[in-house]
């Protein structure tokens, strides 16, 4: 399903992306094999706790938020997704960002991809595994906002305009009790291109 913004600004959203074994494996693997830590972030001049568990993969650095990730070794799962999502979003990708949502208390606050590294026009994609929860996206100036609910087993592609005009967080929701893992990969390039 595509899901068209204003200013060239545009969302994919593919439900039952894999075969369901296939997913389910995934799942576990990168679960297990991913190194999974809760990482402080500069957030309006202070350091925060992030809520939620973060881990990554990439050849080379990437910085957000006050703080560098280190290039990672893909692990065996995680270079096997990236196969399939640069397969399906006719992209190549240097860097994974996974976010572990413990339950629905963990929560990402709103937020644009478009730290200068990533280019002129970002492309994102981002799989999810595990409990369904709530995607929001909204204009960085007035107008309407819109929300997506990412079930397990679904690739969204966030791209054209999208990060520069638009930013999107997932919202706390109290009443899920089970995690979801959340994949995000990313062209990291350096500032000047």
């Amino acid at each position: 399903m595509r899901i068209e913004l204003e200013h060239g600004a545009f969302l994919e959203l593919h439900e039952s992306w894999l075969p369901s074994d296939v997913a389910a494996t995934l799942h576990a693997e990168l679960e297990a094999q991913l190194s999974w830590e809760q990482r402080a972030i500069q957030l309006f001049g202070r350091s925060v706790l992030q809520p939620r568990l973060v881990a990554w993969c990439g050849e080379v650095p990437y910085r957000y938020s006050g703080q560098t990730l280190e290039p990672r070794e893909w692990t065996p799962a995680a270079a096997r997704i990236r196969m399939l999502v640069e397969q399906s979003s006719q992209c190549h990708f240097n860097h994974l960002l996974a976010n572990l949502y413990r339950s629905g208390s963990d929560s990402m606050g709103f937020h644009s991809d478009n730290e200068p590294e990533l280019g002129p026009t970002p492309q994102v994609a981002s799989v999810s595994f595990g409990a369904t929860r709530r995607f929001r996206i909204k204009p960085r100036e007035r107008g309407a906002s819109h929300a997506l609910d990412l079930p397990h087993n679904s690739l969204l592609i966030m791209a054209g305009t999208t990060q520069h005009h638009y930013v999107h967080g997932v919202p706390k929701q109290p009443g899920i009790s089970a995690p979801r893992l959340n994949l995000t990969f990313r062209r990291v390039g350096t500032p000047s291109g």
